[in-house]
């Protein structure tokens, strides 16, 4: 498969377009983020038993995201190619979004999760394959730079928003949630920020899938030649198969990178609100005003951390054009795992912001360079289902980290859930040394097409 006609350049506003149902997406994300562990605590759950309930959302991506890559390549009607897919995730999600803080219990809690992170990943995975397949490799790290963006932005109106409304909002309406919080039941706030993130998600897929054209089986046809037939159910699932076990070198070296990088950030999204409402608010009753005080901190911290990321996003395609990608990410990488390793060290909330200043440089180089390294060395026709396997480098340390995190802490780490958050820091550091390995076929290929610009 080879470029049969260069692709065009695409103007600022259309990529705008193409990236701004990211926004939506990261509402979802964001909210189960930085919440799921708290209901699930609220509703209940012992800390050694969060990571557990935390593990059926990864396991679908596992199987949800190739299978919907594949689909997505091959898909051709009146919304588009990979259109339908934004669209019908954005509605499931949304549904979930108001369901999960209404759980009455923990496994209902726990099977909604599931529900909420397989609707996203039908969404997202799309959306990456949409950049490959829209942009020429010179603006492909501009277009993921694009998604981080949006994503940073979504991420930290979703993350603030129960500590906003506990704390400014509600109180300007009369209402003292600090009261409700004794009774051990999921906050106001968290219940509303939940409502609100499934209007947005809808919201912005939707804009996208208005405002972005796609193109057309024939118009494709001239960027790439040759196409891909289905070959229904059996047929799929056997070249999903086949697929994995030839993909391309250059995927193996970035799931390496993935794997360590993904592992850390799960390992901070499940013991983040345990480890600051215990290691600086000092309580784990979690029907206390306190607990929940310090969890709505820990949603100012993400906050921060993913405004970090969106205006850093904007900064890494200009260094990575006057350096590398993979120094780029490498750096952004030892940023991440110093922020994550200073958590052990601070007391006071107010420190705790500096250390996710280094998070956020790290989530805005996750969410991008990867897959701009990536794009340009996979068959253009195979773009979702490619995209789709590259997120078991994802799935698959999400999938260990909730496997083995609670036994560490429990049995090395005398229940001290901070500690996580170190060997999360630790293995940030060996993902940075594993991109300086890489070897970018497409960077010279990058390099000369802007050159030539």
């Amino acid at each position: 498969m080879r470029v049969a006609v260069a692709k065009p350049r695409l103007t600022a506003w259309q990529i705008w377009n193409m990236s701004f149902g990211f926004l939506g997406i990261q509402f979802g994300f964001a909210l189960q983020n930085a919440n799921m562990s708290r209901i699930f605590q609220t509703l209940g759950a012992n800390i050694d038993d969060i990571p557990i309930l935390w593990i059926a959302a990864p396991t679908t991506g596992l199987l949800v995201q190739p299978i919907i890559g594949y689909m997505s390549d091959r898909t051709w009607n009146r919304i588009g190619r990979r259109r339908p897919y934004f669209l019908t995730g954005a509605i499931l999600a949304s549904l979930a979004l108001l369901a999960v803080p209404n759980s009455p219990y923990l496994w209902v809690a726990a099977g909604l999760l599931w529900i909420l992170d397989a609707s996203i990943n039908v969404s997202m995975e799309p959306f990456r394959a949409l950049v490959a397949d829209m942009l020429p490799d010179s603006q492909r790290t501009t277009g993921f730079a694009f998604q981080s963006f949006f994503i940073g932005t979504g991420a930290v109106v979703a993350s603030a928003m129960p500590y906003m409304l506990s704390n400014w909002i509600l109180p300007s309406f009369g209402m003292d949630e600090k009261s409700l919080t004794i009774n051990g039941v999921v906050p106001d706030s968290v219940i509303l920020s939940f409502y609100l993130g499934a209007f947005a998600f809808i919201a912005a897929v939707t804009w996208t899938v208005v405002k972005t054209k796609e193109y057309p089986p024939e118009e494709f046809k001239q960027y790439y030649e040759g196409s891909e037939a289905a070959h229904g159910v059996a047929g799929g699932l056997k070249e999903i198969l086949q697929d994995f076990v030839g993909i391309p070198k250059a995927m193996w070296q970035l799931g390496a990178v993935q794997f360590f990088s993904w592992f850390a950030l799960f390992a901070m999204w499940i013991y983040t609100t345990a480890s600051v409402t215990k290691h600086i608010y000092g309580t784990v009753d979690t029907k206390s005003a306190l607990y929940n005080e310090g969890a709505d901190w820990v949603g100012i911290c993400f906050a921060v951390y993913n405004g970090v990321a969106a205006v850093v996003a904007f900064m890494l395609p200009y260094f990575a054009t006057r350096t590398s990608r993979k120094t780029v990410h490498s750096v952004c990488l030892v940023a991440g795992g110093l922020g994550l390793i200073s958590i052990f060290f601070i007391t006071d909330k107010n420190a705790l912001l500096l250390s996710m200043i280094g998070i956020g440089v790290a989530w805005a180089s996750i969410l991008s360079m990867p897959y701009a390294m990536l794009a340009g060395s996979l068959p253009p026709h195979k773009m979702g289902i490619y995209m789709g396997i590259f997120n078991f480098f994802i799935v698959i340390p999400q999938i260990l980290a909730a496997s083995v995190l609670g036994f560490f802490v429990r049995n090395f780490f005398g229940g001290e859930s901070v500690y996580a958050l170190v060997l999360g820091g630790g293995a940030m550091f060996v993902a940075a040394l594993l991109t300086l390995l890489f070897k970018d076929t497409t960077e010279q290929v990058r390099q000369r097409e802007v050159i030539a610009e």
